[in-house]
């Protein structure tokens, strides 16, 4: 097996192990879940911070999810767009919140924006997200003129949602739909109210 082949299965066995068993997961556990020996997993990374690294970024990639995007019809109604979007972005968010989560929770130094942290991998995440909000902000095209802010402006904002959404799914207070996490982007917060008959 080639090396890059063997480092994508040990980040895949280990995003695998994260998304079942948060905390639990050890270099021994990791090397049993991809049919290795845990000394191999220290010839492909260097520690377990390059392999949580690995992780992230694999997490952040956004191939799949801009080619979908850019598959929603332009000429479908905004709200359409933007809930056809939503649901696109869903389990890619919950992706990468489950990892960042676990690395927050076993503070690790990228999930801390410690300044000593790697800015290759931070620079993959970067690039992913600012793809997927770009993507995000074509969607907006047709109503450009008729936009409040800038369309990457309203986008980051929608995709910061989005995300904020998918991180605290055992909030006691539950998360809106997104339909109506859709509607209140594009309507506001504010129910529409007919003026008073004189």
């Amino acid at each position: 097996m080639s090396p890059e082949l063997r480092r994508q299965m040990i980040v895949r066995s280990t995003l695998s192990l994260i998304a079942e068993n948060g905390l639990a997961v050890t270099t021994g556990r990791i090397a049993r879940a991809a049919g290795i020996s845990e000394a191999t997993i220290f010839h492909v990374f260097t520690d377990k911070s390059e392999l949580l690294d690995a992780c992230l970024a694999e997490a952040a990639r956004p191939d799949d999810v801009v080619c979908a995007l850019s598959g929603i019809p332009l000429d479908a109604p905004v709200a359409a767009r933007l809930l056809a979007s939503a649901e696109v972005l869903e389990a890619y968010l919950t992706r990468l919140g489950t990892v960042v989560a676990y690395l927050e929770t076993v503070g690790h130094a990228r999930a801390r924006g410690d300044a000593a942290a790697s800015a290759e991998g931070t620079r993959e995440v970067r690039e992913a997200v600012d793809s997927v909000v770009a993507a995000l902000s074509a969607l907006l095209a047709p109503e450009e003129e008729s936009l409040r802010l800038p369309a990457p402006q309203i986008a980051r904002a929608f995709f910061d949602l989005l995300f904020a959404r998918s991180r605290t799914p055992d909030h006691p207070l539950p998360a809106p739909h997104l339909p109506d996490l859709v509607q209140l982007l594009v309507h506001g917060a504010l129910v529409a109210v007919a003026p008073p008959p004189r």
